[in-house]
Order: C-alpha cells, then structure tokens, then sequence
C-alpha cells in the first residue's frame, strides 16, 4: 500500500513542485514535536504557535503561486479577447475555430490550476487530521477559525478558490459566443440555455464543485448512502464493469425498498392490535422497536457477510422476513403477543441494509454509482411513504380456513407474500458477481495518472497551445534527504492511519472516529430518535387527543414520508449551494428544535392544527439535517472506513438504529405514567438531546471546514 505522503507526491504536476504545500516537511515536523513534548509538557504551547507559522508559510506560498497563475490566464484570455473583438465582423470559420481551441487550451491550464488546488486541499486536511490525531487537541478548530474567518484569509484561497469563477465566466462567455457567431449575438447571460455547453466548461465545472463541496440534487440525494470514497483512490471501472448487473442491481433496490416498506406498514395498526392481544397501546413501541433491536445484530453479520456474497445473504433475508411477516401475521389467532414480537424480531434479523449499500460500492462502476446511490436512498424514501399508503388500503376483516385477515394481520399477510415473489425473482434473476477483494489489491496498485473526486482532472492533460509556456520563471526543486527517515515516519504513521486496509473490529473502528465524527454520529442518533418518537407513538397519540382512526393515520404518515424527495431536491439544488453546509446542519438543528418544542401539550385542549405543523417541522428539518449530516460525516470519515465489515455506513446505521429502539423502548416505558403524559414524556428526552448535539455542533463546527 502506497502511504498518502508518496500518493500525494506522485499526483503531483512536476513542473510546479516547488509551490505544492510541502505535505512531507509537515510530516517531520509531527514527529519533532511529538518528541519535544515527550521531553517536556511546557513546549506544547511552542508547538501550537510554530506549527501555525509552518502551514501560514505553506498556505501564501501556494496562494502567491496560485495567483499568480490567474493572472497568467487572465492575460491569455484577455489577448484572445482582442482576437475575438478583431472577428466579429468577420466570418472566417477556420480562424473561428482556431480562436475556439486557443480558449479551450486555456480551460485545460485552468484544468490543471484546479487540479493544484485539489491536492494542496486534500494535503491540508490530511496534515490538520494527524495533528489532531497525535496531540489529541483541537488544532483543527483553532487554526481554521483564527485563519478562516479573518478578513484577509489565505486559507479561503486554497478551499474556496476566489477569483476562479470569474475565469470561467469569461471562457463560458466567449465559448459561447463563438459557438453561436455564425446564428446570434445572444449572451449566455440572456439566455443560458440556449448555448450547448462546451465540454472544456463541463470539466471545469465539475472541478470547480469538486472544491467548493457544490452540488445538484443527484449528489445530494446520492451521499444519503454514505457510500464512503477515499479523496485519493484510484478506482479501475474495468473490473467493477464485470462484476456489474443491471438486474442485480435492481433486485438490491427492491429489497431497499420492500425492507422500508415492511417497517413502517404496521405502524398504524401497531396499538390496535397490540390492545387485541390483551396489552397495552403503547405496547406498540416495543412492537415497533424489537425490529430494531434485531437489526442491531444483523446488521454486522450482514455486513461480515457480504465480504463473501451477496446473494446468499439477500437469500436468507428474505426467508427470514417472509417467516417474520407470517408469525407476526398468525400472533392475532395465537392470541398471543410473544408470537407477534418474535415476529418482528425476525424481521429485523432480516435487514440486509448492509449488503444493499456494500452492493453499489463494490460492483457498480464510478461512472453509475451516483445514480445508484440515488435509486438506493430514493427506494428507502418511496418505502417508508408507501408503508403506510399500504396499510390505508387494508381494512377489511374476513376469515379463511379459521385464519383471520383484518387491519392487523393484513400488514403481515401482504409482506410475506412480497418476500415469497421477491424470493423467487431473486433466485432467477440475481447474478452473483466475482467477490471484491479479487480485485481490490489491483485497484489499490493504480497511483499513477489518477481521477480526483468526479471531477475527471488527470495528470496527463493536454499541454497549452498558447506560444508562451504557462510558468515564466524556472522552478527550484526541493531536494528529497533524510528519505530513508521520511520513510520510517510512513510506516509507522500512514501504515496505521490512512492506509486503505479495513479496520477489522469495532474497538478499531472506534479509535478512527475523531470528535468531529463523534459529533456527526451523534446528530445521527439524535434525528432518528426524534423521527422514531414522531412516528411509532403518532397512533396512539392521534387516537388519544383526535380520536382518529388507522386509516386516518396511515395517510398522515404516508403525507410526511412523501415530502421526503420535494426536501432533497430544494436543498440539493438550491440550499446546499447557497450556504455551507455547516450552516445549514446547525441552522436545522435548531428548527427541529423548534419543532420538538411545539408539540409539547402545554395549551388544553391540544389541537389537530398544532400537532401536524409541528409534526411537520421536525420530519421535515430531521430530513435536511440527515442528508447534510451525512454528508459531512463521508469528508470527515477516514477512509479506512470506507470498505470492509466495519465500515462508515454500518457505523451509521447502528447508530440510527440505536436510537430507534431507544427511542421505542422511551414510548413503552412513558406509557406507565399514563397516556395524559406520554406525549410530553416522549418529548422531554427529544428536546434535551436535541440541545446537547447543538452544543457539540458548536463545539466542532470549524473543524467542519
């Protein structure tokens, strides 16, 4: 495995090695620190100071190398402006194109400035990580609060790229405007749609959101999966494109979306029928949540599993879900409620959420994995919506050789006959692809000319067509002694840190985790227990204050799961590109907050009108906050955890599942103070979570840069 110093060094262009940020000489300057402070626990302070004053000297180094280059290419293109200005009047196709090449000659310069940039990111975050990491301090949040927000920040240059932008412009514009010379004289600015976009500009502009974390409603929905990428892997799409099945891939969405389905069919009729079998309603938040606290288990074997297939274990699931939905479907005529909670448990037992992720990982090429992410997260947003659609369309009661089909047990009945067909097209259909880890070591083997992100940026770009080479003045290479000691620091740091390998236990999957995921995992936990309480308790909660019936429920529920998309889509396009994502992470964490406090019963009598708005807010700000939540817990993850058993994805579905049955488990027990107290009873833990995970957020939110 090839450490992240000597990856680093080989992306880089050679020609503008000198300006690069010096990721080794940072590197040694840990380890001198590390045994300074050995020596004595005052120069910690020293150290503090010095390291800032090393990345300082960095950061203008390579953001007086990056402007510049700007004013490089700002001169190009202003020589090409005259060009352009001189052929207006005229309509020489030949010269038109000529000029055409020259702008996009210098979009590849440009290409390879963002490129630059990339790296010396991807660097910074990297030495800032270890840092942190080895003193077990906040460096992170104070250096980039101190540097970040200060009104002559070096360090907005390297992330946020400014004056970039208007670079592009100018190529989009004049591109264009060559384009459309021989047609119109209408600006892209006029009407943007009617241009074809250049692809030099495309690649550009998936550089340039590459950088600043922008993104479109695809990618938005897509980071749901939490399908962790390394910043610097090297994926081969030769071998993935093999083990790729269009049909398979299909079937992984449909146990998605059948698993959703089967959660949340029952949750309107959970008190009904718990109260039928002799117990108590609010019974129904351990009927609900025992198929959580299943899915705690599976979810590990299941990960464990799919190191070796994937059918075999979608196989099992599905028998184990078509034996859970038939038990808990029988519990009516047992008169028994232990039969309806084994049932449940097996469901849970059956959650194959682990494999459906770990199968777009690693048999769905780069190229399609977005859309694949996207058909996984959508498929969980259309189950949890149509589950309770479902169970609205399910009242009846009628008996067949002495088995009763009501509103309860047709939850069951439906299910277990959806696993049995998916079954039977899994067993026919389902291709079972060459395991991963044949080919992982020769993906992990490719270091040279490699993709950044999805924004296509390559090593080998074309070189300019411009008369003027792109650096005017000779480079100084920095000369590589003391190598064979640089070299001991890689083993003994990288080989522990940020090499590839998967954690192989728990206890070693929690060491990665910085309090930066901590935080991010929390958050987790906390939305899912606010939308568990929501949701399971909204039954007997309705049934209690509005008298409402199943069927009134069902379309409630199946009303709030349906926003779930209209959400992602206002914020993958519009709110995520307007503000960083920090700030909209705390910005909905308070509004579910907010939420939380107006649906406590603090007016008699408690309204139909107060409960859904309230409702409503903290479904809807729960779903904002989980996709940015998310997706800053994939930048902040190691990339140790972005395959194998332990991986980031199973660390975040334990945690939401955690908080399920906790959450359930709190419904059960409010329960003994009387249904006059559940709701505020339930709420209380809400708020008080809610509020800790807004101080922490405040606590990390620089470190979140």
């Amino acid at each position: 495995m090839v450490a992240f110093g000597k990856k680093l060094k080989q992306l880089q262009l050679q020609e503008w090695h000198g300006y690069y940020i010096n990721y080794k000489l940072m590197k040694k300057k840990v380890k001198q620190y590390v045994q300074q402070i050995e020596v004595s626990e005052q120069n910690r302070d020293y150290v503090l100071m010095d390291f800032s004053r090393v990345l300082d000297k960095q950061i203008e180094k390579t953001v007086l190398f990056l402007l510049e280059q700007q004013g490089q290419l700002a001169s190009w293109l202003s020589n090409l402006g005259e060009q352009h200005e001189a052929l207006i009047q005229q309509n020489d196709a030949a010269r038109i194109s000529e000029l055409q090449e020259a702008y996009r000659n210098v979009g590849r310069d440009l290409l390879k400035l963002l490129y630059f940039l990339e790296l010396n990111a991807i660097g910074l975050r990297k030495i800032l990580k270890k840092f942190d990491k080895r003193f077990g301090c906040k460096f992170t949040n104070y250096y980039v609060k101190t540097r970040a927000n200060h009104p002559y920040s070096q360090l907005k240059q390297v992330f946020k790229h400014v004056g970039i932008s208007a670079v592009v412009g100018t190529l989009s514009r004049n591109l264009a405007d060559l384009q459309d010379q021989q047609e119109s004289f209408i600006s892209i600015y006029d009407q943007p749609a009617l241009s074809l976009p250049d692809p030099i500009i495309e690649s550009i502009k998936a550089a340039v959101d590459t950088l600043t974390n922008s993104t479109d409603f695809l990618q938005y929905i897509g980071k749901h999966a939490l399908i962790l990428e390394d910043e610097l892997s090297t994926p081969s799409d030769d071998d993935v494109d093999e083990r790729y099945h269009f049909m398979s891939l299909l079937l992984n969405h449909a146990s998605t979306f059948l698993y959703m389905v089967n959660t949340y069919i029952i949750v309107p009729t959970a008190d009904s029928y718990s109260l039928s079998l002799g117990a108590a309603a609010t019974v129904c938040g351990v009927v609900i949540g025992s198929m959580a606290v299943a899915q705690v288990f599976s979810s590990v074997y299941f990960s464990a599993w799919s190191n070796k297939s994937y059918m075999k274990p979608l196989v099992f699931s599905s028998i184990v879900l078509f034996i859970g939905n038939t038990l808990y479907a029988l519990a009516y005529d047992l008169n028994s409620v232990y039969i309806l909670l084994i049932g449940r448990l097996f469901c849970g037992l059956g959650s194959a959420r682990a494999v459906n992720r770990r199968y777009i990982s690693d048999c769905v090429p780069l190229k399609k994995r977005m859309k694949a992410s996207v058909g996984f997260v959508s498929a969980g947003a259309l189950g949890m919506a149509c589950g309770p659609a479902f169970a609205s369309l399910l009242e009846t009661n009628f008996t067949i050789l002495k088995i009763t089909f009501n509103e309860d047990t047709l939850p069951g009945w439906v299910m277990a006959l959806a696993w049995l067909v998916y079954l039977l097209w899994l067993l026919v259909s389902f291709r079972e692809p060459s395991h991963y880890e044949k080919v992982s070591s020769m993906q992990q083997e490719s270091s040279n000319g490699m993709r950044i992100g999805e924004a296509g940026l390559e090593t080998g770009v074309s070189k300019t067509g411009v008369s003027q080479p792109l650096l005017l003045s000779s480079v100084e290479k920095q000369q590589d002694e003391d190598e064979d000691d640089d070299q001991e620091f890689d083993i003994s740091e990288e080989g522990s840190e940020e090499n590839h390998k998967p954690v192989t236990s728990i206890v070693s999957a929690y060491k990665l985790l910085t309090p930066s995921v901590k935080v991010q995992l929390f958050i987790y936990f906390m939305l899912k227990y606010a939308m568990e309480v929501l949701l399971a308790e909204s039954s007997v909660i309705t049934a209690y204050y509005f008298i409402w019936s199943s069927r009134n429920v069902a379309i409630f529920l199946a009303c709030l799961g349906l926003t779930v998309l209209p959400v992602n889509v206002i914020v993958g396009s519009y709110l995520s590109n307007m503000f960083e994502e920090r700030q909209v992470l705390l910005a909905s964490e308070v509004m579910l907050c907010v939420g939380i406090v107006l649906s406590f019963q603090l007016i008699i009598p408690y309204s139909v009108p107060q409960y859904v708005c309230s409702a409503l807010l903290t479904f809807v700000a729960a779903e904002v906050l989980e996709g940015v939540n998310l997706s800053l817990l994939s930048r902040v993850m190691s990339p140790r955890l972005s395959r194998g058993t332990y991986n980031g994805g199973l660390l975040s579905t334990e945690a939401g599942t955690l908080a399920r049955v906790v959450a359930d488990g709190t419904i059960t027990l409010a329960g003994y103070w009387g249904m006059s107290n559940l709701l505020n009873a339930t709420l209380l833990p809400s708020l008080l979570i809610c509020i800790c995970s807004i101080i922490a957020t405040c606590f990390t939110y620089n470190s979140l840069y």
